[in-house]
């Protein structure tokens, strides 16, 4: 079936769903539609990275290094996207991206030492982690807020991290999949596991042909609103853009390829068996992105990011604490349930308290910084790991995170998006 095709038929099925809010448009549809492909692309190597890395002969240090190459990448790719889309056509961004997603795959695939392998990390688009942390970001960040109105900008936020985080359970779900293959067919296991990586340079080919479907009004700029640098924004930016940062260095301690390699070498467990604990943290984590909006009406975005985000770094600290594996899991679970409930609400704050000319900047802005401060700290938890076995990696995270926390709260607890009676964010 043409791929075209197949984009009508799914986008069909949400909009009958009735999966977005009443007020999104098609192009919304078609952004929330490639996110969930990512996700499972993402989702699936997040995985298997560690998995492969392990299977072809890397240390757990030469594996911290090749992770914190991707994020590292990501980060000055994600900044390059952020201002480039404020000179060229927003979809051409994407379709670049999606041409550097494709031949990111084709890279791991084709490369087993670790010089190669370092130089595609950094220069590509490999996520270690089903949350998005890419190039692609700041270009759809910006875009979302044009196809929904102010009062369901927050639940198309969710709904776009929801069909990401879905989608990112059933790729970590199929991650195990090339160990039951090996094992079936007597197949070289690490041949076998390179096979996920094309799977991933073909979902590049997807996310292009949907990109070509946006609709050319998203290009279309109101006069003297083109996208611009941060000017009126540029302190509150930068403030948020800090405590992101601190937030995303201790996330990074504990990114999916971490986490897997720390469950991998703390409890020997399977691949399979990490690839389903990641299947169902995926599921909670996605699920739990709906709950985001409805608390956000209720007690305001950053009441959402703080308040749920505490319990999650005390399960993540408690999960480290655990003396056998069955215990450490329940914790990371539970802790999915409330680990990712602030995304949607810090993505709607950052572009609601920023002029609308301004977003794509702020959203390139305030993420880089996240990706630069987490590209640093899995090497520093391949280290950790390469020493011990226990889980300090874990406990560093769940302290700098709930830090971050409690400075968010004391800063910004008074700076109010405008359905929650903020002043207007275009105003001089």
């Amino acid at each position: 079936m043409h791929p075209a095709h197949n984009l009508h038929l799914m986008a069909s099925l949400i909009r009958r769903l009735h999966l977005l809010p009443a007020s999104a448009t098609a192009d919304a549809r078609v952004l929330v539609l490639t996110r969930a492909s990512r996700g499972f692309a993402d989702g699936l190597v997040a995985v298997l990275l560690a998995s492969y890395l392990k299977e072809i002969g890397f240390s757990n240090f030469e594996i911290g290094v090749l992770i914190t190459g991707t994020l590292l990448g990501s980060a000055f790719l994600t900044l390059a996207s952020g201002f480039l889309a404020a000179r060229v056509s927003r979809r051409r961004v994407l379709l670049l991206a999606s041409g550097l997603m494709f031949l990111t795959g084709l890279g791991f695939a084709s490369f087993t030492d670790f010089w190669p392998l370092l130089l595609v990390a950094v220069l590509g688009t490999v996520n270690p982690s089903a949350a998005d942390v890419s190039v692609f970001l700041p270009t759809e960040q910006a875009l979302l807020p044009d196809t929904v109105n102010d009062r369901d900008r927050t639940a198309l936020f969710a709904r776009h991290n929801l069909a990401g985080r879905l989608m990112g359970a059933f790729g970590a779900l199929a991650s195990g999949l090339p160990v039951i293959v090996a094992e079936a067919r007597d197949w070289d296991l690490a041949d076998t596991q390179r096979l996920g990586f094309l799977v991933y340079a073909a979902v590049a080919v997807g996310v292009t042909v949907m990109y070509t479907r946006l609709s050319p009004n998203l290009e279309k700029r109101e006069p003297g609103k083109a996208d611009a640098p941060l000017k009126k924004s540029r302190r509150t930016v930068f403030r948020l853009a800090a405590l992101f940062s601190l937030d995303s260095a201790a996330g990074g301690l504990v990114v999916d390829s971490i986490l897997a390699l720390w469950l991998f070498n703390r409890f020997d467990f399977s691949t399979e068996t990490v690839a389903a604990i990641f299947f169902g943290a995926g599921l909670l984590l996605a699920f739990s992105q709906l709950v985001s909006p409805w608390l956000a009406a209720r007690v305001g975005l950053i009441n959402t990011m703080v308040f749920t985000h505490l319990p999650a770094n005390f399960l993540l600290i408690l999960a480290a604490l655990m003396p056998v594996g069955e215990l450490a899991v329940a914790c990371l679970l539970l802790r999915m349930l409330f680990a990712q409930m602030d995304v949607p609400a810090r993505q709607s704050y950052v572009t609601s308290v920023v002029p609308r000319e301004e977003r794509a900047a702020a959203a390139s802005v305030t993420n880089v910084p996240r990706s630069l401060a987490q590209a640093g700290t899995p090497v520093i938890a391949g280290l950790l790991l390469s020493q011990t076995d226990f889980g300090w990696p874990l406990i560093i995270a769940g302290l700098g995170k709930a830090t971050y926390d409690i400075l968010l709260l004391i800063q910004f607890r008074a700076l109010k998006p405008p359905e929650e009676g903020g002043a207007a964010v275009d105003a001089d």
